[in-house]
């Protein structure tokens, strides 16, 4: 079990962040770097019946200058609580615990929220309180300069390369499309959740028992 745990803040992420989270008693979230673009700050990844599909909350951002995360707001014009909700519903609605946690999820998309930072935060409570994963959230002062603290992995989990969490690694889980796909790794927490229910928490510390 290590203590604190420093994180980028993230929708819905997938487990290598949240297997982080089971095996530590502080989580830590960076709230004043830049908005990054293609990352696990406003996306996800599910599977669907045609393979994984990405869902993605729309942000408003300024063209020419670069937008401090805490600032960044949801583009709240666009329809996509409505297409997340349907992508989720389509996806798992044959998933084993579906009708346990499915309003739960539909409560946070659902919510109302200026800033992406508000609904991140919601997601990863609710997500941690529905796995029973007990650990301290908070959020940093001021930016922390990467090479200052250790268990940093604000950078590191990204779906543009492969995981780089030292010691993690995959514990496959039966899916709701196994038989078609096999079983596909970095899926977010809903598809985690969804298929396992009350043995997500295990799971998770599974992927990381070498470290704890």
């Amino acid at each position: 079990m290590r203590g604190r745990v420093l994180l980028s803040t993230a929708y819905f992420p997938p487990a290598e962040y949240f297997s982080l989270i089971a095996c530590s008693e502080d989580v830590i979230i960076e709230k004043h770097e830049n908005y990054l673009k293609q990352t696990y700050r406003n996306r996800c990844m599910i599977l669907g019946p045609n393979g994984p599909l990405q869902l993605t909350v729309p942000v408003l951002r300024g063209s020419f200058h670069k937008t401090p995360l805490r600032e960044l707001r949801i583009d709240n014009s666009r329809r996509w609580r409505e297409l997340h909700l349907r992508g989720i519903a389509s996806a798992y609605a044959a998933a084993p615990f579906y009708e346990y946690y499915y309003d739960i999820i539909e409560s946070v998309i659902s919510g109302k929220y200026e800033f992406l930072l508000d609904l991140n935060e919601r997601a990863l409570r609710k997500m941690c309180d529905a796995a029973g994963i007990e650990v301290r959230i908070s959020f940093t002062d001021e930016f922390i300069r990467e090479g200052t603290v250790e268990e940093d992995y604000r950078y590191s989990i990204t779906p543009k390369r492969a995981v780089s969490v030292p010691g993690y690694k995959a514990l496959p889980y039966t899916q709701v499309f196994s038989e078609r796909f096999g079983f596909t790794e970095r899926m977010s927490i809903i598809d985690i959740l969804l298929n396992n229910g009350p043995g997500t928490r295990a799971l998770l510390q599974g992927c990381l028992e070498n470290r704890q």
